[in-house]
């Protein structure tokens, strides 16, 4: 079927297509009795104006995109949520794109927002990103990374201290008891990860009478955790880490299911740390210690910053940093009781 146009619409309201398109831009010019006619005419005819169109006229768009690894993790889609809040607010519109964790997607995304020009764009990113985010901004459309503290003074944006998160896990479960850690996560490329890493290595030679084993799992789901904790019951008891912290909570999530099922006590036996504190940790039959990165301010400050790079004012804080806690639940308190 056939899309309906103005001039469709010019003529069954009897106006020229210029008085009908100053009807939709300029409805000040219209006289009562041609904005009534033309107003009959588009909901007779159900014609859908183009904002394509009048944002190529004017140079302008509404519209600011969003680029997330991947939606079905709850942590992430909790910011796309904050953000859209606060897109709301300033009037405009986030379209969201999910890159599935592939380079490939993240480029193509890329492209798609820029021939669309959008106003910006936020972008989350398990990848190296910066130095194609560096050539889209010198092509017109500024952005913001989201997640990930950038490199370039350049290039704003805002994210969690992971290293502060990552030593508050590790120093939680050594003061709950736990001697033999271990780490699980991967690939150490992403710079989360390796921050995260970086943190509970700290607390571990801070403390100095603990042991840290990291098990490289670059599947962060709770299928991914599954297989960690089966490799894990496969191991003499006294060979099992006594407390491990996982990347983030579905790991940590698939790993508690698995060693549970398999007749582990959590956390009389082994005490297990998430990082992200989404939904599912509170909910879980056991609810998970974790890493709260969440804050009411950051979809405000994301949305915030990128309009400041927009509107071309001057920028503070070009990399705002987030500063995460520990939130203790019942997958840790306990430990080594009988």
């Amino acid at each position: 079927m056939a899309r309906v146009g103005i001039r469709e619409v010019a003529v069954l309201a009897g106006v020229a297509v210029g008085t009908v398109s100053n009807y939709l831009n300029h409805p000040d010019r219209v006289s009562d009795d041609k904005a009534q006619r033309i107003r009959y005419a588009i909901d007779s005819l159900g014609f859908v104006p183009s904002n394509a169109g009048r944002q190529l006229r004017l140079g302008v768009s509404r519209v600011i995109g969003y680029i997330a690894p991947d939606v079905s993790n709850p942590y992430f889609a909790e910011i796309a949520e904050s953000v859209e809040r606060r897109a709301d607010e300033r009037g405009v519109t986030v379209f969201l794109a999910n890159s599935h964790r592939d380079r490939a997607r993240e480029d193509s995304y890329l492209q798609v927002f820029e021939q669309h020009q959008v106003q910006g764009l936020l972008v989350s990113s398990h990848t190296q990103i910066e130095d194609r985010l560096e050539q889209v901004r010198k092509r017109g459309t500024p952005s913001v990374l989201v997640g990930q503290r950038a490199r370039s003074l350049a290039q704003p944006s805002v994210s969690l201290d992971d290293v502060s998160g990552g030593r508050q896990a590790m120093q939680h479960l050594i003061e709950v008891g736990c001697r033999r850690m271990a780490f699980v996560g991967g690939p150490l490329g992403i710079s989360q990860v390796a921050d995260r890493l970086t943190g509970a290595s700290e607390a571990v030679r801070a403390f100095g009478a603990a042991t840290l084993e990291v098990i490289d799992q670059t599947d962060r789901t709770v299928r991914g955790g599954h297989e960690v904790g089966e490799a894990l019951l496969a191991r003499p008891a006294d060979m099992r880490p006594e407390g491990i912290f996982a990347v983030n909570d579905l790991l940590a999530l698939g790993i508690m299911q698995a060693l549970v099922l398999g007749g582990v006590s959590v956390p009389r036996d082994v005490a297990i740390a998430g990082y992200d504190d989404n939904e599912f940790a509170e909910a879980s039959l056991i609810p998970l210690t974790s890493v709260q990165g969440r804050h009411d301010g950051y979809g405000a400050a994301v949305v915030d910053l990128l309009f400041d790079e927009i509107e071309g004012n001057t920028i503070d804080e070009p990399h705002r940093m987030f500063e995460p806690s520990l939130v203790a639940r019942a997958s840790t308190s306990g430990f080594g009781r009988a």
